[in-house]
């Protein structure tokens, strides 16, 4: 007779018992996600409300530099949480994160706007968010490993693929949301008051998520630990010198985490910035393309988790960084070209091209010191692709036309991006809101949905690897660092950077070299430090 498949303790596991660990699990790490992602989600709103500065550019900035803010602390939390994770337990401490993530995102909603108490206010966002940060830090890797050492081994994958694809469904839920408080309210009662609904509807989330979890029982390796007084008397200290785990460590961190993290970014936040800021799409158009994306996207996450059962970790992760490194500029030429056909002609047929000395725009400044500065600064406010080159004389060409600069109002900002968007009308530029075809909007779900795809290629084994990678008596701190140090900041960093990246160029595709670069180093890492072959369990002399 065959043999029982058996989870990492050697015990059978209950069909009805992983269910529940499965969907306890995901469901709590849809919602922090949830919480987290709803910041993003409504980066434009909360610029306006809490980041006034009469500058679009800069307010998004500022925005994604609050969004960095929580991705910073995640570390930090990954070390305390991770530390009471291997102390205290599995379960117990992420019921800690859940509730910390669920209090603060409904305190994002309650907070009053700059116009009420002034710098007050963004001062207790950025508090939120580190709070945010820092529940978030020992979130994911509770539930990954809690789900793991339930696990057999044979099926570890395609279990953990699930806590993997619930990341993805945290952002999905955050759209569904928004637009469903939108749709119930009229846009005015959205922009005064309606869009911090969807942060204090987290309570009921947090309500549900607790439910759930409570109804867990601890881990059955952490039990097994417990009892036999084989815990570890300081995971974060031992985590860095146990034998082999800092060469682990590294790998985990550049080779997995760096990459994985800004591949299904770029996915997500970055195609939903670059369709509603560069190619102009009505918010909402790009909300329902972005999300379907992501929703049909999620099954990939169970796949790949699964395949990698079969084939190993190692293949899904090097296969989705290869075709990631061929395909992310062809993928996003192809979404530009099928999100708004009329502003790509207008930059094929009529380029801008901006000629001057002291052509420098710092993107963090409300007002520039050059005549140049200014004029890079509007353009970029439009949202208009440029070109710059050296000249003693300032220059503005649209296609073959040059425009007079003489009679730009260069005092006054608000007229002279009136008359830009004139002269830019003329050559052929829109700057209404576009919504796609229906063709346009097929075409561009199948390249998000393919992205996705990649995303789940090397995101869906990576709980199931991580776990193996580390002794179980410092499993939760050893894998919650990289993994959060990689998210956090290779990640957390990605829509601040790749912003800045594009109003500094004038380039709509420039911030997808930062994807690029990150993800042209994971996989160097990874070539060189992954194993190939069958999973194995950690203590596997192959490991």
């Amino acid at each position: 007779m065959a043999e029982t498949p058996r989870n990492s303790h050697g015990t059978e596991p209950s069909a009805s018992d992983m269910r529940l660990v499965i969907a306890a699990s995901s469901m709590g790490t849809v919602f922090e996600w949830y919480d987290f992602f709803i910041y993003g989600t409504l980066a434009a709103v909360i610029g306006n409300t809490f980041f006034p500065s009469g500058n679009e550019t800069l307010e998004t900035l500022l925005v994604w530099a609050g969004f960095a803010v929580g991705f910073c602390f995640r570390p930090l939390g990954a070390i305390l949480f991770g530390f009471l994770g291997d102390r205290l337990g599995r379960k117990y401490t992420f019921l800690v994160t859940v509730t910390l993530m669920g209090v603060a995102t409904a305190g994002v909603g309650f907070t009053p706007s700059s116009a009420s108490i002034g710098l007050a206010a963004p001062v207790i966002v950025l508090l939120l968010r580190v709070v945010q940060g820092l529940a978030l830090g020992g979130e994911y890797g509770g539930a990954a490993i809690y789900v793991s050492e339930h696990s057999p081994q044979h099926r570890r994958g395609f279990h953990t693929g699930f806590i993997q694809a619930s990341v993805v469904g945290g952002f999905v839920l955050s759209l569904i949301v928004v637009l469903s408080c939108k749709a119930m309210m009229s846009p005015a009662t959205w922009e005064a008051w309606g869009w911090r609904l969807p942060f204090v509807l987290s309570l009921a989330l947090l309500a549900l998520s607790l439910y759930m979890r409570l109804k867990l029982s601890e881990s059955p390796v952490f039990r097994a630990m417990r009892e036999e007084g084989k815990l570890s008397g300081n995971p974060f200290k031992e985590s860095f010198t146990y034998p082999g785990n800092r060469r682990r460590i590294f790998i985990a961190l550049f080779g997995i985490s760096a990459g994985l993290t800004v591949i299904w970014y770029t996915a997500m936040f970055s195609a939903l910035s670059f369709l509603k800021g560069a190619m102009r799409m009505a918010d909402t158009s790009a909300e329902i393309i972005v999300g379907v994306s992501a929703a049909v996207g999620m099954a990939f996450f169970v796949i790949f988790g699964s395949l990698s059962d079969k084939v190993g970790r190692r293949q899904p992760i090097i296969l989705g960084y290869m075709l990631t490194l061929l395909l992310l500029f062809p993928a996003f030429w192809l979404i530009g070209n099928n999100a708004n056909p009329a502003l790509s002609r207008a930059a094929e047929q009529a380029p801008v091209l901006v000629a001057g000395p002291d052509c420098k725009f710092n993107p963090f400044r409300n007002e520039q010191d050059t005549d140049c500065g200014k004029l890079l600064g509007d353009l970029t406010g439009a949202g208009i692709a440029y070109r710059v080159v050296d000249a003693k004389q300032l220059l503005l060409k649209v296609g073959s036309r040059p425009l007079p600069m003489a009679e730009y109002p260069w005092a006054d900002k608000a007229a002279r991006g009136q008359m830009l968007q004139g002269w830019l009308a003329q050559a052929g530029y829109n700057f209404t809101k576009d919504r796609p075809t229906l063709s346009g909007a097929i075409t561009i779900v199948g390249v998000l949905v393919a992205l996705m795809a990649l995303a789940g290629a090397t995101y869906g084994p990576a709980a199931a690897l991580l776990s193996e990678m580390f002794p179980p008596r410092i499993r939760y701190s050893s894998m919650s660092i990289p993994y959060h140090l990689g998210t956090g900041y290779f990640g957390g960093f990605l829509p601040l950077i790749s912003s800045y990246m594009v109003a500094s160029s004038g380039n709509p595709y420039q911030g997808l070299w930062y994807t690029w670069i990150v993800v042209a180093i994971a996989l160097a890492v990874s070539l060189w430090g992954l194993r190939g072959g069958p999973p194995r369990e950690y203590g596997d002399p192959s490991v």
